[in-house]
């Protein structure tokens, strides 16, 4: 398992995951569970498959957590940030517990799992691509998140491998289009907010043009991102930029795609952001198969061989 799974499921507050894991189980079953009652409480075991080969392994916090809240354990057969395969099913995790109970977790558990590695398997493919082409900056993803499933998302992309870019509002001040024309300029938006921040955060602001770019650098912007420019406009703009401000970092966003991604590779270029790593990213696919108890007349056959 490389560093960063380590440090990323390090970083997860425990009472975090439990409020998370409360309010999933809570939204899935708000009263009664009938179907509980055919299952009753007897000990089962049920196994963790995953069929979509070549998968990243992300999102096991999270489905740990939501069995601990109804009383199982995980049993957990792959590390985290592993790939999954190479055949077509694998055996994942085991998962033990009383009947009701388990079933109780098991969609929220899936849900979590599938969306988590389904993103981390999306970011280790753009990681990938960025390596073969030895470019030295980060792929990142968005604010572009599913509302409450947020940290789950974010988690995934370290797992991954990709930087997560700001997790919240209140994680660095980006100054949009929107800010901008509210304020009046850019330099009165960049001066209000640091006003504000002060030396504590850094600053980004979204620009069209070169032009923009100078002003925000020079208002006191650590980050410009260059929005919606193609890769044959982006890189100029970012050349220009970095002559002029050689310690700005530079941020291309808007229309980047996994498959246009390699266009935007540049020597000037340091980020590189993609709504595309939560947005319409695919799902991995697991199941979860409680394992039929075995009848004593076959246990006494066992024995017996």
């Amino acid at each position: 398992m490389a560093l960063h799974h380590h440090a990323a499921m390090h970083a997860l507050p425990p009472h975090t995951l439990t409020q998370l894991a409360q309010s999933w189980l809570a939204e899935d079953t708000p009263n009664f569970d009938p179907a509980g009652a055919c299952v009753g409480s007897q000990e089962v075991e049920a196994r963790l498959l995953c069929k979509t080969p070549g998968s990243v392994l992300a999102g096991s916090p999270f489905f740990t957590a939501v069995f601990a809240e109804v009383g199982c354990t995980v049993e957990w057969l792959r590390q985290e940030g592993a790939e999954i395969g190479p055949g077509a099913v694998t055996l994942t995790a085991v998962v033990r517990g009383p009947a009701r109970c388990l079933l109780l977790g098991e969609r929220p558990a899936l849900n979590c799992l599938a969306r988590a590695s389904g993103i981390a398997s999306r970011c280790s493919q753009l990681r990938r691509k960025a390596a073969a082409a030895r470019w030295h900056g980060e792929v990142a993803g968005t604010r572009k998140t599913t509302p409450g499933f947020r940290l789950v998302e974010k988690y995934a992309m370290l797992v991954g491998g990709v930087s997560m870019h700001r997790q919240d509002l209140s994680g660095m001040v980006m100054l949009k289009d929107n800010h901008v024309w509210a304020s009046g300029s850019i330099t009165q938006a960049v001066r209000a907010a640091r006003s504000v921040c002060g030396f504590s955060s850094k600053m980004e602001v979204e620009c069209s043009s070169t032009e923009d770019g100078s002003e925000a650098a020079r208002a006191g912007a650590d980050i410009v991102m260059l929005d919606n420019l193609t890769p044959q406009e982006l890189h100029p703009a970012a050349c220009v930029l970095k002559r002029e401000f050689p310690a700005l970092m530079i941020e291309a966003s808007g229309g980047v795609t996994p498959e246009n991604l390699a266009e935007y590779f540049g020597p000037h270029v340091d980020i590189i952001s993609l709504g595309c790593i939560t947005q319409g990213c695919p799902i991995v696919d697991f199941s979860l198969k409680v394992q039929k108890p075995i009848s004593n007349r076959v246990l006494l056959k066992i024995m017996e061989t």
